[in-house]
């Protein structure tokens, strides 16, 4: 059976009692005063990069991957009012992963839901017309909110936003200009944080307490995983990262549950979008993950292979560098040390995966020590697997829901192809994921 589902994974502690640590008191102001004080334009990572919003997904995907870039703003449509801002939202690998994954899973869609949908199925309808344009797809995959802050924001307005969920903000420049001074990543602050706490000797010993003693229940620590089995194919991951919510998901070894690696939408919007062949979407994961890691060490012949976990006996600030070491919004926790920097795709021992800790999680944790209220960094999340449970429902209801297993993407895939002569689909990934005529 495949995995592709939210995994409930037993660890041998996921009954013992996590002894929470208390909240800083004495030294927090401090720490609090040095961020109100920090402009949050000091952290920008990355221009804003905008195209119009009838540029087309392909065009779009061109854009990201010549430029390498994480995401793209969306010129606000002609006509459209009212226009309080030039740009209408946010396109990255997150929603191209979401768009793929539609296209892909177009035949299992019941009326009910497109009518509930409206949005779906202007989007399949532009298919057909052979064009879907950028802002039909900005946050399809609901991970990817619009968020802009004035100039003069600081670290502590970051904080409420990343906190909730979103993972980029626009800062506005000053007026009377429109322009914007540029982009902030989630990322781009929990650098910041880390390079701050090593200078600040009272933050980094509040940061050394270990994961499993951290007073925060959001990074669910021992609770379940969302995982797939190497075997499991690349369209098992693009629709589980879909379904779930989520950036990233584990891989597992078939037969022993260890932790190998990680797959991400990045990965998949710079391996599936170029591909030219249908084929990519039925290959396991273990060969997806060895494509992943091959340029590494390509450069200076040294075999690299990043570890994607750490222990519950690891401290805050380790995982905070590990997150950053591995450029990943994730790490997975596992009850064993983590697997050796070897370049041979070997699991560790059974069932050692036992919980994750992402960036938003550790942003929330200084949202709080910053009284940051309402912080709630699964947010998001449950929207989004409320979304999806509720597609699924709908799915089973009208008798067109397909068991989530290796060999029915495989019968997908077949059916993709029974249907690829659709003209208008001019997209250059129209032979892999072409939407299905209307019947």
């Amino acid at each position: 059976m495949s995995l592709r589902k939210r995994l409930s994974v037993s660890s041998t502690r996921s009954d013992s009692p996590v002894v929470h640590t208390a909240m800083p008191s004495a030294d927090s102001g401090e720490w609090i005063s040095v961020w109100r004080q920090t402009l949050a334009q000091d952290l920008i990572d990355s221009p804003v990069v905008a195209v119009d919003a009838e540029t087309s997904v392909e065009e779009a995907c061109e854009v990201l991957l010549s430029q390498d870039l994480l995401c793209l703003a969306i010129r606000t449509p002609h006509g459209r009012s009212p226009q309080q801002t030039p740009f209408c939202g946010l396109f990255d690998f997150a929603d191209v992963n979401a768009f793929l994954t539609l296209a892909a899973t177009r035949h299992k869609i019941s009326m009910d839901e497109l009518r509930e949908k409206p949005r779906v199925q202007e989007i399949l309808n532009a298919a057909r017309e052979g064009k879907v344009p950028a802002h039909l797809i900005s946050n399809l995959s609901e991970k990817n909110p619009l968020e802009i802050l004035p100039h003069d924001a600081n670290i502590i307005s970051l904080l409420a936003i990343f906190s909730r969920g979103a993972h980029r903000v626009l800062i506005e420049a000053p007026s009377p200009s429109s322009d914007y001074l540029g982009m902030i990543s989630d990322r781009g602050l929990l650098s910041w944080l880390t390079t701050y706490a090593q200078k600040t000797p009272s933050l980094l010993r509040y940061l050394s307490i270990p994961l499993s003693s951290v007073s925060l229940p959001s990074l669910y620590l021992y609770m379940s995983v969302v995982a797939a089995k190497a075997s499991d194919t690349v369209l098992d991951a693009m629709t589980l990262m879909s379904d779930e919510g989520v950036s990233s998901i584990a891989v597992i070894d078939d037969e022993t549950g260890g932790l190998l690696s990680a797959v991400s939408v990045t990965d998949i919007g710079k391996f599936v979008v170029p591909a030219q062949s249908n084929q990519i979407l039925s290959t396991p994961l273990q060969q997806l993950v060895a494509r992943i890691k091959e340029p590494d060490g390509s450069t200076d012949g040294v075999d690299k292979f990043p570890v994607y976990s750490v222990s519950p006996n690891n401290t805050l600030f380790y995982t905070m560098q590990k997150l950053l070491a591995t450029n990943s919004h994730r790490v997975f926790v596992t009850e064993e040390s983590p697997m050796s920097s070897s370049p041979s795709f070997s699991s560790m021992a059974p069932m050692n995966l036992c919980g994750i800790v992402s960036v938003v999680d550790v942003l929330s944790l200084f949202a709080r020590i910053a009284n940051v209220p309402d912080v709630d960094p699964k947010r998001m999340q449950r929207h989004r697997r409320a979304s999806s449970t509720s597609s699924n429902e709908s799915l089973r209801s009208s008798g067109s829901f397909v068991a989530r297993s290796r060999s029915s993407s495989r019968t997908s895939l077949q059916r993709l192809g029974s249907v690829s002569s659709l003209e208008g689909f001019q997209m250059r990934w129209a032979d892999r994921v072409p939407v299905p005529e209307k019947t």
